[in-house]
């Protein structure tokens, strides 16, 4: 196998040091050299008979007050990963005990003057030592030195250091404090040293932990806009405290996997040099933990049968969690053990519960996995990883769970599943069902722990009108992967008679393929090109027969079928069943949130919001296939283009959607009954604000730009036009304009969005308000020069002309002062058109498509 060395290496630091002045001369070399110094600082002068010795990583010495670390000769050059999470944190900051605050890689390194230096290590890039241009990344990297310790003395016998730590550990530093950033965002100044001090450092074979309490001054603001934590503004003072984690790492890094974007895992990356290059190439590799089989185990695996890993993945549950929640917590960790017996391993990962009062272990330990449970008002839960920079290992996780996840999971299941699960009809459901909905999350982030990203695409592999048929659901359930956002089947209908178990996400055949691509193994003597070339035909082989194996990545890019919240691989059809389902529940909602008798409208609030997020959510749905693109990522062994546009008449279902579900008025969502309750009859209602939320989506410079290009490029395949998109939508607007026109409140607002966002995209500098200012001045670089502007002046004056030629036969009084005012709002940015034959192109009737949005 070929060494590597790189800015963080071993033979960087020694060269490190002979630019010291110490070419030549080992660590042993430099010891003898201050063999008199060291005779005069004997070990039993520091390390008393009083002295408080643990052993471990490093052998941690307490007397009184001072703390010392006996380094081990072994342990210079090698890197040790620092982590840094909070232990307690004070009330209204916004962070929780256990959660991360930073992490680096260390070296500790014998310096010219009887002295350790402590290096901050990066890995940016690298060359194989055999190469020559290795001395070229040697001589553009050097690592800086965070802190220099003198040697108090030498155990000979032990070949050991001893430097005190006491001040570094106390003192202000990026290593294991909070960085500036963070100290900005808490309102904090200096480190008061008096009022923080070493609670206790424990050290253990493969790790060292240090705790310590540290107290800052507040900053002394006047600004009403930077809000102080309130412990600042009681005291002037903040208390925090903190452990540190000094990991070592393994010292043969675990075997690299490539990367490679069609499967959607995290990586970590670094540039590489080689003599043979004519160019310089990124090595990027996954993040995974290190499974591997059992010595005695070895020949069943090579043999295909399924083996237990020598060392298998563990979360730990966090004893401050809720007893009756443990066990569904649980259940979510051990649902992945069924993936990574795909991959050849079985017991692969387990949660556990956390062993009472064992003194050996610690939640804040980075040798341990904990799933954390925060006391906070918060509506979340994540899952990050710790991993070795050199190779992409996973040690470690802490996965973070908020209190209040279960309000969020609660108002997301009532709406999405309320009309067809009975046990969703309340404010507070029974053990089993938040149990399930909690299990549901936790394999959600246990999957961002192993390495795994979101798949938003993965629940468009799922055809729509399969998510009412109780058989395939059975199958596959309603998604191919827990790690999308595809929460619950709200596309099933109460005639479908769908057993409850399948409205909820499971483990799916993305996920087991994806931690099988992942981690099976190879031969240790295979090239890492060798392998990547054969783990890219896996990717070939397997997703061109099954669509269900496909990454959609994060649903950040303009592809319609990768999208948070989404269901099915029609938008149209999956949200018309939604929304059907949302008209059943809006009646229901005042009984299904009642309380007591003196209880407030809170829930019916709650839950009405919720409910018309759902819908919002919806709307957007379709938005998306409106200048979409479809991406498919490949390599150029498979057929097949990358960018493929989506289909015009997909398009126009989907404007058809729109005109029938945002551009009429929704009456059924805005329900007096409610509204009466919980919303001032002078406030906008939020189904108002999705309206021109979607009217200012689908007039952006963005898209429209979008859609000018696409028509350039697919000419000749009858794409959907900028210019005949207007003109539909402007028939949708406008088209029901003629001698006994009458606008209600709704329509007129509409309106009005229309024509603030056509005047955004003809003149970006006179768009109103402060939303539509700043969408308009990030859609101006996107319009300048470009078709979309004179489109957008030719639409004002053609409708400009239509309100002009409609209005001397209007009758309805506030419709004729709603043309007056678009009239004028139009003259003043493109002035008065005199002479001008309006010419008003109706909607063409070749769309092809029916009011209610189907095919």
């Amino acid at each position: 196998m070929m060494r590597y060395i790189g800015c963080f290496l071993l033979l960087f630091v020694v060269t490190s040091c002979g630019s010291l002045g110490l070419t030549g001369k080992s660590a042993k070399n430099v010891e003898n050299d201050n063999s008199a110094l060291n005779k005069s600082k004997t070990y039993d002068r520091f390390i008393t008979k009083e002295a408080i010795t643990v052993n471990g990583l490093f052998d941690v010495h307490q007397v009184g007050g001072t703390y010392y670390f006996e380094i081990p000769d072994s342990l210079l050059n090698r890197e040790i990963l620092v982590v840094t999470r909070f232990i307690k944190t004070p009330s209204g900051a916004g962070n929780y005990g256990g959660e991360k605050i930073a992490e680096n890689t260390i070296i500790f390194e014998k310096g010219p003057n009887n002295n350790v230096f402590l290096r901050i290590a990066t890995l940016v890039s690298a060359a194989n030592e055999e190469d020559a241009i290795s001395k070229a990344v040697n001589n553009s990297n050097i690592t800086p030195i965070l802190e220099s310790f003198d040697i108090k003395a030498s155990n000979e016998k032990k070949d050991t250091y001893l430097i005190e730590v006491t001040d570094f550990v106390n003192s202000e530093n990026p290593l294991l404090t909070l960085s500036s950033a963070q100290k900005g965002a808490y309102k904090l100044a200096s480190l008061e040293k008096n009022k923080s001090y070493i609670k206790e450092i424990k050290t253990f074979p493969m790790n060292t932990e240090i705790r310590t309490v540290k107290t800052y001054k507040a900053q002394n603001t006047k600004e009403k806009r930077r809000k102080q934590l309130p412990a600042a503004v009681l005291a002037g003072v903040v208390t925090l405290e903190i452990n540190n984690s000094f990991v070592l790492l393994p010292k043969n890094p675990m075997r690299k996997r490539l990367f490679d974007a069609r499967v959607g895992y995290f990586a970590s990356s670094y540039l590489e040099y080689g003599d043979d290059q004519q160019k310089v190439d990124r090595n990027t590799y996954i993040h995974r933990w290190r499974l591997e089989p059992r010595p005695e185990d070895f020949e069943k695996w090579k043999r295909g049968e399924l083996v237990e890993p020598k060392k298998p993945i563990i979360y730990y549950i966090d004893p401050a969690t809720p007893k009756k929640w443990r066990p569904y917590l649980i259940q979510g960790i051990n649902d992945w053990q069924v993936a990574f017996e795909q991959a050849g391993f079985k017991n692969a990962i387990m949660g556990m519960e956390w062993p009472e009062n064992d003194p050996n272990m610690s939640l804040e330990d980075s040798r341990f996995s904990v799933l954390r449970y925060f006391a906070s008002p918060s509506k979340n839960a994540y899952g990050p990883n710790i991993v070795d920079p050199r190779s992409g290992e996973i040690l470690e996780s802490h996965i973070g769970w908020y209190h209040n996840l279960m309000s969020l999971l609660h108002n997301w299941y009532m709406v999405q599943a309320g009309a067809v699960d009975f046990r969703a009809q309340q404010m507070e459901f029974d053990t089993e069902l938040m149990g399930n909905l909690i299990r549901f999350v936790a394999s959600h982030e246990v999957g961002h722990t192993l390495g795994l990203r979101h798949n938003m695409g993965a629940s468009s592999a799922t055809p729509a009108d399969k998510l009412r048929d109780a058989e395939w659901l059975k199958k596959y359930g309603h998604t191919s992967s827990i790690m999308d956002y595809a929460r619950f089947n709200y596309v099933a209908q109460p005639e479908d008679n769908i057993p409850t178990e399948y409205l909820m996400p499971r483990i799916g055949d993305y996920d087991k393929w994806a931690i099988q691509w992942g981690y099976s193994l190879f031969p240790e003597e295979m090239p890492l090109e060798e392998e990547k070339e054969l783990l890219a035909q896996m990717v070939v082989d397997s997703v061109s027969n099954n669509n269900r194996l496909w990454f959609g990545g994060e649903g950040r890019d303009f592809d319609p079928r990768s999208q948070t919240e989404d269901l099915g691989d029609d938008a149209m059809i999956a949200s018309t069943y939604g929304i059907m389902n949302l008209q059943r529940i809006a009646p229901c909602l005042r009984e299904w949130t009642k309380g007591k008798n003196s209880d407030d409208f809170s829930n019916l609030d709650e839950i009405y919001q919720a409910l018309v997020n759902q819908y919002s959510d919806y709307i957007f749905h379709v938005t998306k296939n409106i200048g979409g693109i479809y991406v498919t990522p490949k390599t150029m062994g498979e057929e097949g283009e990358v960018y493929r546009p989506v289909p015009k008449e997909v398009q126009k279902q989907a404007l058809a959607f729109l005109n029938k579900h945002i551009f009429r008025e929704p009456k059924w969502l805005l329900r007096n009954d409610i509204l009466n309750a919980i919303q001032s009859p002078q406030s906008k209602e939020s189904v108002t604000q999705t309206m021109e939320s979607v009217m200012m989506n689908l007039l952006g410079g963005s898209r429209l730009s979008r859609m000018t290009f696409i028509a350039e490029r697919y000419e000749e395949e009858d794409p959907y036009r900028p210019e005949e998109y207007i003109d539909d939508l402007n028939h949708l607007i406008w088209g029901d304009m003629y001698v006994f026109y009458q606008t209600n409140a709704y329509r007129r607002k509409l309106q009005k969005a229309y024509v603030s966002n056509m005047i955004a995209l003809y003149k970006p500098e006179e768009a109103d308000g402060i939303v539509e200012g700043i969408l308009a001045k990030l859609s101006e670089g996107y319009t300048a020069n470009t078709d979309v502007r004179s489109l957008a002046l030719d639409n004002l004056i053609t409708l400009q002309g239509k309100i002009k030629q409609t209005l001397p036969v209007m009758t309805d009084r506030l419709t004729i002062a709603h043309l007056n005012y678009l009239k004028r709002e139009i003259e003043e940015v493109v002035g008065e058109t005199k002479d001008i034959n309006p010419i008003f192109i109706p909607l063409n009737r070749d769309m092809s498509i029916k009011e209610d949005g189907e095919k």
